[in-house]
């Protein structure tokens, strides 16, 4: 089957809220998702976005039942490691179920890696749950490796209220 990857555009922004919703409900947390197509817009691709995102795509004639044309994405941002420099931080990779196994996830995670690589970035990093299995042996099988022993790190989160507290001097 033909895809293609390319980078999104603001006019996606509807077709990556669907997907973020569809990658959401197969985690069972769609009650938690609060962004917006309006934020996707401005967070994605005002003059200083806040992260950049690849979309994956069919023609016409492979299109879903529902007539839908986007079929995966992936976010990404740059970072900064002061141990190693610049850094590449993927975020959400999705593809619909019905085209998994085709090489569309390889496929936009290609995309962020050659992305890192030419803007110098020493590394690609991201999260994903523990409990999901398949997600962590497609990783694997990308040459990736699991640090989460190796370095003794947690990833931490503040928000809400808690992150307004932390914020007051």
């Amino acid at each position: 089957m033909e895809f293609s990857v390319r980078a999104a555009r603001v006019e996606d922004c509807k077709d990556i809220r669907r997907l973020i919703l569809e990658l959401a409900e197969s985690l069972k947390d769609a009650d938690n998702v609060t962004i917006t197509q309006r934020d996707l817009e401005r967070d994605g691709f005002s003059e200083h976005p806040f992260f950049h995102c690849v979309v994956a795509e069919v023609s016409e004639q492979h299109r879903t039942k529902g007539g839908l044309t986007k079929i995966g994405y992936t976010t990404y941002f740059y970072n900064y490691n002061t141990w190693c420099g610049r850094t590449i931080h993927m975020g959400d990779l999705y593809v619909m179920p019905e085209f998994r196994g085709k090489g569309i996830g390889r496929a936009l995670m290609s995309k962020v890696a050659q992305l890192g690589l030419a803007a110098g970035c020493h590394q690609l990093n991201f999260t994903i749950f523990d409990w999901n299995k398949s997600a962590q042996d497609f990783y694997l099988r990308q040459g990736c490796i699991d640090i989460t022993a190796s370095t003794g790190k947690h990833f931490m989160c503040c928000k809400g209220e808690a992150l307004e507290h932390l914020a007051r001097p």
